[in-house]
């Protein structure tokens, strides 16, 4: 049973910290709630403690004899503070302690998840900016915000992410971070990674398409994966109905075409790209304007096609930013010209990626499943890296760990 820290402090989404709470406790964690003076005013004392069933104080003075502001961050396993305002980043990375939410945070030696809610305005001032990249630089974890509604009318990046993402990325550091310090989990911070993720679709008229049975629980496990570990990610994400992971932007796109598109710009100054969508191979060469009707003879149309770019191709040879480390999979299922490892070999030199994912998709196998398993081939000649079956965050981790060791620092 891990010991949570959760740390709410004074904005308006201190309500949906109560679902994360909830999500916490309800999963077997002991989890302590710490919040501020101003989280107060907002969900009271009773709240925090019937969900925690703990008792709940702002302030250093309460039970002093038990010395909280000390032990309460030492005996952490990870602190979440969801919201984190302006204010508290500011406090968080000029290292004040001025009550017992910002005494915890200097006592962890734990890993620090901030998950920040705030105006637009206020997250894009420079002086937020500063404070995050001082949070980051110390190896705290700082999700990006979602955008969307904010208090009144506005609208704009600066929500906090929804709390069931938060929870499943704070589940990522854990498990990643156990038994260690905090700058152990963040190793990718400072990067900027890009993720595809779905299926493209290719349509033959206005109802129907092309497609395949990519359900991008890869991708998005990648996405979420890589922002546990403080990358800055961009997710490119086709035909996906799965919710957002929590500090990443998603740019959602449909057809091949348009993921090319989308992947290249957000690779012009990315560290890595990883294309775990699964683009349609062919695309008609036109598409009609009206339903394309029976034909009352019964004989059937033809539809000629043609081939879509190769964006992995692509971004391998003709790489945005130079020595980035680009990341492809393969689902292979063997046939009389090779083995599934044989074939993802021949893949991995004709496409010219740094490292192929191998994927033995025989009977279906992988699609739509919470498991994984999969070899990951490199071409600088290093060994092949075997991923036994496990949960496909399990896959993204191993991943990212190759990524990560190729990184010219």
């Amino acid at each position: 049973m891990s010991r949570v820290v959760l740390g709410v402090s004074g904005g308006i989404a201190a309500y949906k910290a109560c679902e994360l709470l909830r999500r916490f406790t309800e999963s077997g964690h002991d989890v302590t709630v710490v919040p501020t003076e101003a989280a107060l005013q907002f969900v009271g004392a009773p709240t925090w403690a019937a969900l925690s069933g703990k008792p709940v104080s702002s302030r250093v003075w309460d039970d002093v004899h038990e010395v909280p502001h000390v032990r309460i961050g030492q005996e952490a396993d990870l602190v979440v503070v969801a919201p984190a305002t302006a204010d508290l980043l500011a406090k968080a990375a000029h290292g004040l302690a001025d009550d017992l939410l910002t005494n915890t945070l200097l006592t962890a030696r734990c890993p620090v998840v901030f998950a920040p809610a705030m105006h637009t305005e206020m997250w894009e001032h420079e002086a937020t900016a500063a404070n995050v990249a001082t949070l980051r630089s110390r190896g705290a974890v700082v999700i990006e915000p979602a955008e969307g509604r904010l208090t009144g009318k506005d609208t704009g990046k600066g929500r906090l992410p929804e709390p069931a993402e938060i929870f499943e990325l704070a589940l990522e550091v854990l498990a990643r971070t156990a038994g260690t310090s905090a700058l152990t989990g963040a190793d990718l911070a400072g990067r900027h990674v890009v993720v595809s993720a779905g299926g493209t679709r290719e349509y033959l008229d206005p109802v129907r398409f092309l497609g395949n049975r990519s359900s991008g629980l890869q991708g998005y496990a990648l996405a979420r994966a890589a922002a546990a570990r403080g990358a800055e990610v961009t997710l490119v994400s086709a035909n996906v109905t799965l919710p957002d992971p929590a500090g990443v932007k998603v740019v959602r796109v449909e057809t091949t075409a348009q993921l090319r598109d989308a992947v290249l710009e957000a690779a012009a100054g990315a560290d890595s790209v990883v294309m775990a969508a699964a683009p349609a191979d062919f695309r008609p060469t036109s598409v009609s304007e009206a339903k394309i009707k029976k034909a009352d003879d019964g004989s059937s149309p033809t539809i000629e096609l043609e081939q879509n770019p190769d964006v992995l191709h692509e971004l391998a040879h003709h790489r945005p930013v130079p020595g980035a480390v680009i990341v492809g999979f393969a689902a292979e299922t063997g046939d009389a010209t090779g083995s599934v490892l044989e074939l993802g070999a021949a893949k991995l030199a004709r496409k010219g990626c740094d490292l192929l994912v191998v994927n033995d998709v025989s009977g279906g196998a992988v699609f739509g499943s919470p498991d994984n398993e999969a070899v990951i081939l490199a071409a600088d000649g290093a060994e092949p890296v075997v991923v036994p079956p496990g949960p496909k965050a399990a896959l993204a981790h191993a991943i990212w760990d190759q990524v990560a060791r190729r990184f010219v620092p």
